[in-house]
């Protein structure tokens, strides 16, 4: 949906949807042999499920990449290399609490007991996902994540970057740079296990009795996706990225982790960077990502969803039953503004179906009735230059704003609002039709012909504003509407059509269909 928006309305150049899947870890070595399943048949066959689910959904992807690719494994074995030899990874005893289902270290801080914890058997999960933790200690490959803390407090002292800006208060806390976090340390962190635990994962260049811890591995498939290389050429097309989607669980990893390791990659060796400020450190990275948008979580009555608790929502069977507009429109309405977790609600999706059903939908065969369009027909020879009906010039100016409204609280990633914003006008929309009445006997065919001409347009610029949101309804509603490909592009409403444009309505092959 962002790809599409940022593609449709916001930038003026081409863009591109880097996704894909994370095949490395012990998880995934696990689930496979519990599956009786060689490991890469295992990820072929994942993989393919993940595509197949992006097609169903109308994900509309640029690139899909995976960790278990060649290309990705050689800049995995690039970077380490160059870190390595910067002195910014080197070999130390790392002790902590390790979850296999996160595939990380926590620090004691970083855990709680367990609601099921006994005194007999002492059970500890993560503050952060809930995961169950267990003690290891290693002796591994670490990376000094220290050295980057104070570049990364400068990096986040611009709140704009890490979006809901709450989650901007998280990383401060996490780098102690808030009053409630005082004397919280940047460790660093293990980058590597030892084969004997983990075999399925890259292998640490030059030392085969390790492996690449499968977080470092797998934040670098986003440098890999785009084809940069360490000793390629220094302009890659489509680094850094202009906004990095990522769930709350996981803005450790893309907050701190990621840059820190942009930023080694890009600064000098490790005994020469503490000659050099925050600021120059910054300004040395290979890039960092402009904007890391922080989703919350879909939950089941406030529990986080749990293959073992058995509260997981198949979203794709609501997709198969009420249509995969309708919960794209459920998604981006009730779970649109990304700060708090949204409990899943079959019941609310229904009201959100009935509402688009009827402010769209209905209203499009309303205004497309045969009786209407008769006397518009006749309406449009008897028009005069006389002001127009107060509701419909009301409309027309709320028709006229909508685009830059939409455009500009798309640029702060207020999708929820964006999305009603658009059902506003629809709203009003919806109200003056039934105030004006134009079927009815009384309304002059002028007026019919006018509020016909002021309603048609009020849905071409809302369907080609919901491109985003509702693709297959949109493409549906435009085609109805007569309108050519060129007519539909976020350019063609960004400024208010003319007289002599809105009376091309009568002349277009408007046809009256159902949309739901």
């Amino acid at each position: 949906m962002l790809f599409r928006i940022l593609d449709i309305c916001i930038l003026c150049r081409p863009v591109k949807l880097l996704v894909g899947t994370d095949e490395h870890g012990l998880k995934i070595q696990q689930a496979a042999a519990k599956a009786s399943t060689e490991v890469l048949t295992f990820c072929n066959e994942l993989s393919q499920v993940f595509k197949d689910l992006s097609k169903k959904a109308n994900i509309s992807y640029t690139t899909f990449s995976r960790t278990t690719g060649d290309n990705h494994k050689e800049l995995v074995a690039q970077v380490w290399r160059t870190l390595l030899d910067k002195g910014y990874i080197y070999k130390g005893e790392y002790e902590g609490w390790y979850s296999i289902t996160d595939e990380c270290f926590y620090t004691s801080a970083q855990i709680v007991q367990s609601p099921t914890s006994t005194a007999e058997n002492p059970e500890y999960v993560s503050k952060e996902t809930g995961s169950k933790v267990e003690w290891s200690k290693e002796y591994n490959y670490m990376f000094r994540l220290s050295m980057f803390r104070d570049a990364l407090v400068k990096h986040y002292s611009d709140r704009s970057v890490v979006q809901p800006s709450q989650y901007n208060s998280v990383v401060l806390q996490m780098l102690g740079a808030t009053e409630d976090s005082s004397g919280v340390e940047l460790a660093d962190i293990s980058i590597s296990r030892p084969r004997s635990r983990l075999t399925w994962g890259i292998p640490v260049p030059n030392d085969p009795e390790h492996t690449v811890y499968v977080w470092f591995d797998a934040l670098l498939i986003y440098l890999s996706g785009v084809g940069y290389q360490v000793s390629g050429p220094p302009a890659v097309t489509g680094w850094p990225p202009n906004l990095q989607v990522i769930g709350k669980d996981i803005l450790r990893f893309h907050a701190l982790y990621l840059p820190a390791i942009l930023m080694a990659l890009g600064a000098p060796s490790h005994a020469a960077l503490k000659d050099l400020s925050a600021t120059q450190i910054l300004e040395k990275s290979v890039g960092l990502p402009k904007t890391l948008l922080t989703h919350a979580h879909w939950t089941v009555s406030q529990q986080k969803m749990s293959k073992s608790v058995g509260n997981v929502v198949d979203p794709m069977q609501s997709v198969d039953k009420y249509g995969l507009d309708i919960v794209r429109f459920y998604l981006a309405r009730v779970g649109g503004r990304f700060r708090d977790d949204v409990d899943w609600s079959f019941e609310q999706l229904e009201k959100h179906s009935k509402e688009l059903q009827s402010l769209l939908g209905n209203y499009l065969l309303r205004i497309t009735s045969a009786r209407i369009t008769a006397a518009a027909a006749a309406g449009y020879e008897q028009q005069s230059e006389a002001s127009p009906h107060a509701l419909n010039l009301e409309l027309a100016r709320e028709v006229d704003a909508l685009p830059r409204r939409v455009q500009e609280l798309m640029n702060n990633l207020e999708v929820a609002d964006a999305l009603s914003s658009i059902l506003d006008v629809l709203k009003l929309a919806n109200k003056v039709i039934t105030d004006i009445a134009p079927w009815s006997k009384t309304c002059s065919p002028a007026l019919v012909y006018e509020t016909r001409r002021t309603a048609l347009d009020t849905l071409r610029v809302t369907g080609i504003c919901l491109q985003p949101f509702v693709p297959e309804t949109s493409e549906r509603l435009l085609d109805a509407l007569g309108l050519a490909p060129e007519d539909r592009t976020w350019r063609s409403i960004l400024e208010p059509a003319g007289k002599g444009e809105r009376d091309k309505w009568q002349s277009r092959d408007v046809k009256s269909i159902r949309l739901f």
